[in-house]
């Protein structure tokens, strides 16, 4: 077995590479190619869960689960919000082939899926990318949007000042494009092409009346049924997509509220970025519509980030080998 760490599933998890890998593991699910069960989460305090996400690649011959703890507690403490592991078994003979950090696949691969739903979503003119937060998630966004889009303006707002005015130094160095500090979310959003929400907030952060036609939106950070970043207005007036239709429609507060305040009808979801990409459903049909992407993250993608993970680390000799 295989124990590969954070700083090793940094090294051998490529951005482009993951995108690549999100891809194909997303037009495998919604063809039925790769199987998962819906995540189980156990509440702790003050918000807190643990959560269990299984999953099986059959085309790969791989399954396993990842076990992680959600903490939105841990903001402000220095401690990172999501902590965990994903375990890869061989599923021919149930060998457990690797253990793997799940920190950073969380990380990598959320930014990754958002990265393909926008290459098939966005304009192709868009150049103008708002941020909603600063933490490890807008990093790896920004990455991941400079990877499918011409950017050429960044909007970053955050509730604290500071945090955004260090996050526009330190990414402004390390990509060379203009990052500029909103001070209110209505003047990140009111020009941007494409809107990454990666908040911890359970209250809507974006509203539908500041969003201008053409817009594309990842929305990532609520993950659970009574939360959500978007308000109604916002939902109601995209095109919606959706990384599962099963976890939507048991996970998603950004879905599901709209959906029981009546806002929005059972049919508002468009399909799954799957669909999308293997072409059984239509994507954007004109400049001016406004598209959504609702990303709740999926066993199947951080099973095939890790597998992948796992041979780069075989071939490259990286890694602890333990005999389990």
């Amino acid at each position: 077995m295989l124990v590969i760490n954070q700083n090793e599933v940094a090294e051998l998890l490529a951005m482009e590479s993951c995108i690549t890998v999100m891809e194909s593991v997303l037009k495998d699910l919604s063809a039925g190619q790769a199987i998962q069960s819906l995540r189980q989460v156990l509440p702790l305090h003050q918000g807190n869960l643990i959560g269990l996400m299984p999953g099986f690649l059959q085309g790969e011959e791989v399954a396993g689960a990842k076990i992680i703890s959600v903490f939105p507690s841990n903001h402000g403490s220095g401690l990172p919000s999501h902590q965990g592991l994903v375990t890869l078994f061989d599923s021919s003979t149930g060998v457990l082939k690797a253990v793997v950090d799940g920190q950073k696949i969380t990380a990598i691969r959320t930014a990754a899926v958002s990265a393909v739903a926008t290459r098939y979503l966005a304009r192709e003119d868009a150049e103008v990318l708002a941020i909603l937060g600063t933490g490890e998630q807008a990093k790896s966004h920004l990455e991941a949007m400079l990877r499918v889009r011409s950017i050429r303006e960044v909007r970053v707002w955050s509730r604290t000042l500071s945090k955004a005015r260090y996050f526009q130094a330190e990414m402004s160095r390390k990509y060379g494009v203009d990052i500029l500090v909103a001070e209110s979310i209505q003047e990140a959003v009111n020009p941007a092409d494409i809107i990454c929400t990666v908040t911890a907030s359970t209250e809507p952060v974006l509203k539908g009346e500041w969003l201008k036609s053409g817009v594309h939106i990842n929305a990532v950070g609520a993950c659970r049924a009574a939360d959500r970043e978007l308000d109604s207005e916002t939902v109601r007036l995209a095109k919606l997509y959706v990384d599962r239709l099963e976890s939507a429609h048991n996970e998603s507060g950004d879905y599901l509220i709209p959906l029981n305040e009546g806002v929005i009808t059972l049919g508002h979801i468009i399909g799954e970025i799957g669909e999308l990409i293997s072409g059984n459903i239509e994507g954007r049909a004109t400049a001016d519509e406004i598209t959504l992407f609702k990303g709740l993250g999926l066993a199947i993608e951080d099973l095939a980030a890790a597998n992948f993970i796992y041979n780069e680390a075989v071939k490259l000799q990286k890694g602890i080998e333990i005999a389990f």
